[in-house]
């Protein structure tokens, strides 16, 4: 900094200068910093006794079952059609969808909303329990042990934890032919 006359305030830009300085002084005597465990997140939800986790990107959101009304001519896995803030929104029962039957009955139930491209629709599951994180060094390529066999095509590895946590991707199931086919 150049000399000044005693008693002259510094320019708004020296100031700054001078804080920066001062800042770099300050981190340079701190520890160095441990490297950060590299994560990966995603909603955890149940259908039946299987527990899944999805990419935070492929849930658009989380609700619980609106009410829906009921679309004659299409397949019994759809539930029906409800009003989400002025958009028709599809709601699909995933248990009935993988064979399992409709999902169980309870205040549990939640709706995954999937806003993929073309698509927009809910997919109702049995319980949300929130948003996991697993250390991605944890992460398995092979599907868990036991898994629903109709859910395998949309499971991408899992982390195994306190339970095997199966990665099921949304958006795979957007773009299976028979998720589209919901016509009788």
């Amino acid at each position: 900094m150049t000399s000044r006359p005693q008693g002259a305030s510094l320019t708004a830009f020296e100031l700054l200068l001078d804080i920066d300085r001062r800042c770099r002084l300050l981190v340079a005597d701190q520890p160095p910093h441990e490297p950060r465990l590299q994560q990966w997140s995603g909603i955890g939800f149940r259908l039946a006794q299987q527990w899944f986790v999805a990419p935070m990107g492929e849930v658009a959101e989380v609700l619980r079952e609106p009410r829906s009304s009921r679309v004659p001519g299409v397949q019994p896995w759809v539930r029906g059609m409800a009003n989400l803030r002025g958009r028709l929104l599809p709601v699909m029962d995933l248990s009935a969808f993988f064979g399992l039957g409709p999902a169980a009955a309870g205040k549990q139930r939640r709706v995954l909303v999937l806003d993929h491209e073309e698509l927009f629709a809910g997919l109702l599951v049995d319980e949300v329990v929130g948003l996991q994180h697993f250390a991605l060094s944890s992460l398995e390529l092979s599907p868990p042990q036991p898994l629903l066999r109709a859910a395998a095509p949309f499971v991408q590895g899992h982390f195994p934890r306190e339970r095997n946590w199966a990665i099921f991707s949304p958006f795979a199931l957007a773009q299976a032919p028979g998720f589209l086919d919901v016509a009788l």
